[in-house]
């Protein structure tokens, strides 16, 4: 796979960790090894969606690579461990579309009214966002569609795996998860979760400690910047 995309890939290694340049390169590379799985589907009928805010960066790449006619967001968020914010017990969707991880919820005792508590904060910054992102009268192109959910990476996967289970709901044609680096035991998560999964660099759980390992400029994404992105599109 990587001889089709060495040229898009950086030449830098930690290790043994191959890195991507930026999410742009990142993208570009996805885009490419995307087209088998889009085989027999129309142009016309795929739709790329990004959650934010990396993966709309890599979302509209990938579109315009594509050359997909339809390009969109969908907003997720991870739910925080009792008293440490960077642990994630799971996701939600605006709708309180829910995926938890059981194993981590049990380990720590989680409560049902942590859970939902820390949902409905979670929430409450999901509408913050859409406000700021997309308009409130603009429909989602999902029904009967193919559905491109585009991610800058996954650890656990929670969000991804919130967004698909929403996205199900809206009855797609086929749904496909491209991301460009995944751990295997996630991606074996993902893989439950939709049709098929796109993913460029699998490591082994163990070697992986974040996403931005595997990029040399992971920098931050901005509100300003998804909200540019989006008037783009208009």
């Amino acid at each position: 796979m990587f001889s089709k995309v060495s040229d898009i890939l950086s030449s830098i290694k930690d290790g043994s960790i191959l890195k991507f340049k930026d999410r742009e390169k990142a993208a570009h590379t996805l885009a490419s090894v995307l087209k088998d799985s889009l085989k027999g589907a129309s142009r016309e009928e795929v739709t790329v969606i990004g959650i934010p805010r990396g993966g709309v960066i890599m979302a509209q790449v990938i579109s315009q690579k594509i050359a997909a006619p339809s390009f969109d967001i969908v907003i997720s968020r991870k739910l925080s461990a009792p008293h440490n914010v960077e642990l994630g017990i799971g996701a939600t969707m605006q709708d309180s579309t829910l995926y938890l991880n059981d194993y981590v919820v049990n380990a720590l005792k989680v409560t049902p009214e942590y859970i939902e508590k820390e949902k409905q904060k979670q929430i409450e910054e999901i509408k913050r966002r859409e406000s700021l992102y997309r308009s409130s009268a603009k429909g989602y192109e999902i029904k009967g569609r193919v559905i491109v959910l585009v991610d800058d990476g996954a650890a656990t996967g929670a969000t991804l795996v919130a967004a698909a289970r929403w996205i199900r709901k809206q009855e797609p044609k086929k749904l496909i998860i491209a991301i460009p680096v995944v751990p295997r035991e996630t991606l074996e998560l993902l893989k439950k979760e939709a049709d098929h999964v796109e993913a460029v660099i699998i490591p082994i759980t163990t070697n992986f400690k974040s996403v931005g390992q595997f990029y040399e400029d992971f920098s931050p994404v901005s509100d300003e910047d998804v909200m540019k992105i989006m008037k783009d599109q208009k």
